[in-house]
């Protein structure tokens, strides 16, 4: 019988080496190395968030500590100065600014900072009335347009987009014409020219409100349309509208400046900050700053500071659109 067994093993030493698959790399009883992932430091999305914060804190305690500086500004200082500032002095006219005069003389003598307080006081006058009645006609036009649909909105969307496309100003000039030059008809020219704006955002927001769950519960329970609209949308959009009223001070305030820089707005006597502006274009070809600079700064800064606590008011009603400004 032949011998069936296979000859010598010719594959060779095992050179697999020890099996290691089985070792516990975890543990107490760890018996091979363990890595650790090396220190990066904090992540880079919390340190950005906290300087983004720290910076937002800072701009909105500024815009607030100038605008209640403006506001006693207008209140206190004609009380406080026993000074007329309409007085004319014509040996003191174009005075640079000294300890007397902080701000100068205009081209006939008065007072400069006087003046800039008592045009700063009517353009905010006209800023936050033109305001408070462009906002509550945009927001009764939006709400009406969103809440009652079909060719009522149709029709009132399409006279928004009909004076939406006539400029502010050139709209406002024609407005004013028809009056006598005076604070009233500015409000007016301002309000009926800039509730177009409140209106879209008014019904973009009540058309938003109308597809939640609760307006259709309470439609089911039998509630009235005009109980809908007075419990649930209107209050809805009151932040919305506040914001847009708020905002729009600032652009009323630059609106009535430029009226009366036209000589269209206020009378020439009366202070406005578009007045003082007007009448030192002449100062200012001759050398003079200071009758320009500082009506203008008196524009500036209140409209910039206004518009950052409106945009910190954005952020805090609508925080997935961080530092836009409707303007």
């Amino acid at each position: 019988m032949a011998d069936t067994t296979t000859g010598p093993d010719t594959t060779g030493p095992d050179t697999t080496g020890p099996d290691t698959t089985g070792l516990n790399t975890t543990g107490p009883n760890a018996t091979g190395p363990v890595t650790t992932a090396p220190d990066t430091g904090p992540p880079v999305w919390r340190s950005h968030g906290r300087t983004r914060r720290s910076t937002r804190t800072v701009r909105v305690r500024v815009s607030a500590g100038i605008v209640a500086a403006v506001a006693l500004a207008v209140l206190v200082v004609p009380l406080l100065v026993p000074l007329d500032q309409q007085a004319v002095d014509l040996a003191r006219k174009l005075q640079a600014p000294s300890l007397a005069h902080p701000f100068g003389t205009d081209d006939v003598g008065r007072d400069l900072l006087l003046r800039c307080v008592y045009g700063l006081r009517v353009s905010l006058l006209v800023g936050l009335v033109a305001a408070l009645v462009a906002t509550v006609i945009g927001t009764a036009v939006g709400a009406a347009a969103a809440a009652f649909g079909g060719w009522t909105d149709r029709i009132v969307m399409r006279l928004v987009d009909t004076f939406s496309s006539v400029p502010h100003l050139l709209l406002g000039i024609f407005i004013v014409a028809m009056f006598r030059p005076g604070v009233w008809p500015v409000i007016v020219s301002v309000a009926l020219t800039h509730w177009l704006s409140t209106a879209r955002i008014v019904r973009s927001e009540v058309l938003s409100l109308r597809a939640r769950p609760y307006i259709d519960a309470a439609i089911s329970g039998g509630a009235s349309r005009r109980r809908v609209i007075g419990r649930h949308l209107l209050p809805g959009v009151m932040p919305q509208a506040g914001l847009a009223a708020v905002l729009m001070v600032p652009h009323a305030m630059w609106h009535e400046s430029a009226l009366s820089f036209l000589g269209l707005g206020l009378p020439s006597h009366q202070a406005s900050l578009g007045n003082l502006v007007q009448t030192a274009r002449g100062s200012l070809l001759a050398g003079d700053w200071w009758p320009t600079l500082f009506p203008g700064l008196f524009l500036i800064v209140p409209t910039l500071a206004l518009a950052g606590l409106a945009g910190a008011w954005r952020e805090r009603i609508n925080p997935r659109r961080r530092s836009e400004l409707m303007l």
